[in-house]
Parts: structure tokens; sequence; C-alpha cells
């Protein structure tokens, strides 16, 4: 028996090494028998799926070469082919939406920029959200030269809502008793378990946030298709729209199905010209930026954790923050001669407070050593999100990041009484009076309590502090604008939470500008660097130690991306902390991002 175990190791052993050693051969086989772009091309343009702001360096996507492109990916591909006199035009499928405002108004900018060097941009649908909104879509497709959609599809432009749930009557049902702190009125965090529905607070700054989304695409589709806002706006309220009216109302260029548009394409650009989709264009013809001073480019997405980074999902790399990979990164940029000076990316709701300020600290400590740092913010920049930020040179967010949310959050469920209808006791133990603390089967004590509100204090106090110096404001100003309140990124740059609107070209242009760099380009360099395929595979099978301390790891490892059944443990595990349930504290400095229909 011992004998027949030791050949089945060894034939899984064998298996194991032939199906890395292919891997390994199909990564250089295909790198070295790339196409060119051809002499006349039309690039193709699919956004029918939400984009990634970031594939980790630690997935197989990446070390292949990623086949869904990334926001930057899609960025850098149009600005590189607005100066190729190969590239004729773009064609677009603009159906449903490719992401968050933040996301939308990048890539719109990033068309503009494209149609501003001479190339026409072609925006095709078969419909604008049959099955919900498609406000998102049509913002984006309103930034193209032309609009078409299908005969017979519809524009559901019906504006941005959100829908919040409040579980405290349905709690207490079972026996569940919220016992949660925050710091302040806005920092809604806690309110589906602490409330039954919307406090005016609460209420207001989702009502605030959601109206600045509004007016910002009201006032950018009116410029775009030569309308003013109100007709926009008054275009939102009769939605959901027939193809025919959306024609009549001048919000589409006409009403063609997909080979018609195509048709009109190859018209315009030439018979001869091909078609080539937008992310094989980019790596056949490579990226911008590589000329010039280095600037090293650290992305810092995800719900923040200490330790390190998680690559998530192998295969699209999508996963969370780790302080310790993030600020790796930086000490390896701060010691890299050839850098001067970093672009953050930070696409992050929050999380620790502890792993919050370690990352914190290295933007200081790279900053202190002649590094500047900017950030260019996502998605959303909010809680944690915010405080990795703060103390950066300067801030660049959309007009509609979802930013801010300076403010804490701490507690617990109390589960006590659910447990004991189901016949179960649990029964703490600890020694030392408050080892038990955040132990969910019992109230805190009047002291904990006291105790876990003077926690909230430190915490809030730390942060509007710090935020306060970071931003060059008076304590008083900036706790005005805190309180746990989001801010749109256009309401936040009123109140001097960020510097300036736009994206990426935003964001190197500043680092240029603080940097005192010379010429008009940069050369940008990802750190931590991108993985070759062997050193994926390896990280994959759990041997992925470095040299040292700050070594960048990426936290893949082998249950995470073979064991399902791990998986989803890990993931009700999440759950509990999130709900107090598994005797933590649930993470201080994080933002529940609104589920935006649009």
């Amino acid at each position: 028996m011992k004998r027949f175990f030791i050949g089945l190791l060894a034939v899984v052993g064998a298996f194991t090494l032939l199906f890395v050693g292919a891997i390994i051969g199909l990564a250089f086989l295909g790198a070295s028998s790339k196409p060119g772009v051809p002499g006349a091309v039309v690039l193709e343009l699919d956004l029918h799926e939400p984009l990634s702001e970031h594939v980790g360096e630690d997935s197989l996507a990446s070390a292949f070469g990623a086949n869904k492109p990334t926001v930057r990916d899609v960025v850098e591909a149009l600005e590189k082919a607005g100066g190729d006199p190969r590239v004729k035009m773009l064609v677009a499928r603009v159906g449903a939406s490719p992401g968050s405002v933040a996301v939308v108004q990048e890539l719109r900018d990033a068309v503009k920029a494209f149609r501003a060097k001479g190339k026409k941009a072609v925006a095709y649908a078969d419909t604008f959200g049959e099955d919900g909104s498609g406000t998102g879509a049509y913002y984006l497709a309103s930034a193209f030269d032309a609009v078409y959609v299908q005969p017979s599809g519809d524009l559901s432009i019906t504006g941005v809502g959100t829908e919040t749930p409040f579980f405290r009557d349905a709690l207490a049902k079972v026996g569940v008793k919220p016992q949660m702190g925050k710091r302040y009125e806005y920092k809604a965090a806690v309110n589906s378990y602490t409330e039954q529905t919307y406090t005016e607070p609460h209420r207001e700054e989702l009502e605030r946030y959601l109206t600045s989304v509004v007016e910002q695409m009201a006032a950018g589709v009116g410029e775009d298709r030569g309308l003013s806002a109100e007709q926009v706006r008054a275009a939102i309220d009769e939605a959901p729209l027939l193809a025919a009216r959306a024609l009549e109302l001048k919000l589409v260029d006409g009403l063609l199905y997909r080979d018609e548009v195509y048709a009109k394409v190859k018209e315009e650009a030439g018979q001869d010209a091909k078609l080539l989709f937008l992310e094989k264009y980019l790596e056949r013809a490579g990226r911008p930026h590589t000329t010039g001073p280095v600037v090293a480019l650290i992305y810092g997405t995800g719900a923040i954790s200490r330790g390190e980074s998680s690559g998530g999902n192998p295969v699209s790399g999508e996963g969370g923050m780790g302080s310790d990979t993030v600020s790796a990164a930086f000490r390896k940029a701060v010691d890299d001669e050839r850098v001067k000076a970093i672009l953050f990316r930070v696409d992050s709701p929050g999380g620790s407070y502890v792993a919050s300020d370690t990352v914190r600290r290295e933007v200081r400590r790279a900053r202190d050593k002649g590094k500047p740092v900017i950030v260019s913010m996502g998605t959303y920049a909010a809680s944690g999100g915010y405080f990795i930020s703060m103390d950066a040179d300067r801030i660049v967010a959309q007009p509609g990041t979802l930013t801010g949310s300076i403010g804490v959050y701490s507690g617990k469920l109390v589960t006590q009484e659910a447990w004991s209808k189901l016949g179960v006791n649990w029964e703490p133990l600890g020694v030392g009076r408050n080892a038990t603390m955040y132990a969910t089967s019992r109230d805190f004590t009047p002291e904990q309590l006291a105790k876990n509100e003077g926690f909230l204090d430190r915490v809030y106090e730390d942060f509007t502090a710090k935020a306060a110096a970071g931003r060059h404001l008076p304590v008083e100003k900036l706790r005005a604008v805190a309180k746990g309140r989001i801010w749109s990124g256009t309401d936040a740059k009123e109140r001097g939470l960020v510097d300036e609107l736009g994206g990426f070209p935003v964001a190197l242009r500043l680092v240029r500008e603080v940097a005192k760099l010379e010429g008009d380009d940069v050369r940008l360099e990802l750190f931590p660097k991108k993985k070759g395929t062997a050193e994926v595979v390896a990280g994959l099978l759990g041997n992925d130690q470095g040299d040292n301390s700050d070594d960048v790891q990426a936290g893949v490892r082998p249950t995470a991306a073979w064991a399902p059944i791990t998986a989803q443990l890990q993931a009700l595990h999440r759950l509990g902390l999130q709900l107090g349930l598994a005797g933590e504290r649930p993470r201080v400095l994080s933002t529940p991002v609104p589920e935006t229909s649009w």
C-alpha cells in the first residue's frame, strides 16, 4: 500500500511539472509569434462587460497578457492610437455600462482626447438598457462623434439611483442586538443594522451625491450632443425612450443594426482598413510613456487589510490591498535611484485603520525622501481609501469619484438571544477583564462600551488631524466636511479634499509639474513589477518567498487559487466579520459603496 501511494504521488508530481512546463512553453511561444499592426486599422472596443481597475501581477491573466482590458489599458491604447497614422477610426459597442461613474468619465476623457487628434469615433448599441438602466452606457456613448442604436432598441436613460437595505427590525425578530458606534452622523456603514430607514444625514449625503452625478452627466451629454442640460434632464425624466423618440430628441444619430454601422465605418475608413481589437492593438503597438524620467506606478485597489495583498481570483487578478505589499512597493520605488516620482492609483472603499495608516506612512516617507507622490483616484477613495491618499503632494479625482467619508465606526452585533432560540449557548471565557470584549454572545459592559467609544474618538481625532495636515487645512475646517460624509469628486474639490479633476493624463501632468521633470513625457514603470509566467506559477504552488522582508509579494496561495471550498469558507468568514459575528472588531475605516443603477 505504501509503495502504491508513493507511485501515485510521483505520477501527480510528474503531471504537475508537465502542466507547468506546458504553460511556460505556451507563453514563450505566444510572445515570439505576435503579428504587427496593419497599415490601416479600425480599432474595435467591446464594452459589454465592466472593466477592471487593475489586474494583479500575480495572476495568470497578467502573466499571459490579460484578455479583458483594464481601465488603464483602454486609456493608454487610445492615447497611443491618437498619434498613430495607421489608426483611422474607433468603433465601440457600448450597450452596457463599463463601470462606475468615475470609470465612464475616465473613458469619456480618453475618447475625446482621441477625437481631438483628428480621429473619428463611432459608438453603437443594440439597446441602451433593455433589462435595466442604460444611463451610464449612454453617458459614455455621447462622447463619440456618432451614436447609433438598433431600431428595436431603447434608451433607458432613467437617471441614477440606489437602494439600501435596513435590517434593524429583522435582526430584533431573530434576537440580534446591534451595539455599534460611529463618528459622526454621516458615517452610514452601520445604519443598515441600527436603523429601519434613512436617517436625515444619510439621506442628505446620498441624495447630494446622486444629484451631483446627474448634474455632471446632463452637462456632459448636453455639451457633446449640442443640447442644453435642461433638455437632457427632460429626456431623462421622459425615459425609457423608444429608439425613434431618441432620434427625434437628437440623442442618437441613426437607427442602424451592427452590420450597417460597420458598413459605414469601413466606407469612411477605406476598404483596406482592417479591424483590430483595442487590446490587441496595445499589445502589438506598445504602450505610451516608455521614454523619459522614470515614474513609479503603484496601485492601491480593493479593501485594505494588514499583510500581503490578496490576488483573489488567480485568473482575473482582482483582489484586495494588503498594507505590506503596497508599503514594500513604495520602499522599492524610493530606493530606486531612477524613480523621480510616484503615481499612486487608489481605488478603495477602505478597511483596516492600522493598515491604512501603514500605507499613509510610506506615502509620507516617500515625499520626505524627495520622491513626490501624486494620487489618481478611481471609482472611490473613501474612508481608508482617502486615509492612504491624503498625504500625497496632489490628489486628482474624477467628478464622479466617491471620496471622503472621513469617519470611523466600530462595535458588534450581540447574538446571544438568537442562539438561545436555537438551543445553543455560547459561553465566553477569558483571563483579563476585557479578554472577551468583542465576543458576540454578551453585551458590552459599561466599561467596555466606554472603551469602544474612546477608541472611536481616538481614531476620528487622528484621522481628521492627519487629513488637515496633509491637505493644509485648519482642523476645524476639515472636520466641518468630515463627519463620515461621502462627496462626489466635484464637491470634494470645492471643499479642498482633492486638488484637480480628471484621470491618468491630469495626474501625469501634475507628476511632471511637481517633480519638475524635463521633457513632455515620462517612463511609467509598474511597482511591484509584473511577474513572469514561471513566477506566477511558483506563487500559485506556494513557492514565492522573497529574499528579504522588502521583497514585494502578492499573497496568492494554493488554497486561494485551487480550493473552491476554502474560498467559500473565507467568504463566509469575511461576512461574519462584517456583521460582527466572528468575535473580532469589524473594519473601522470602510465605506459601503452605494450600488447605483445607471
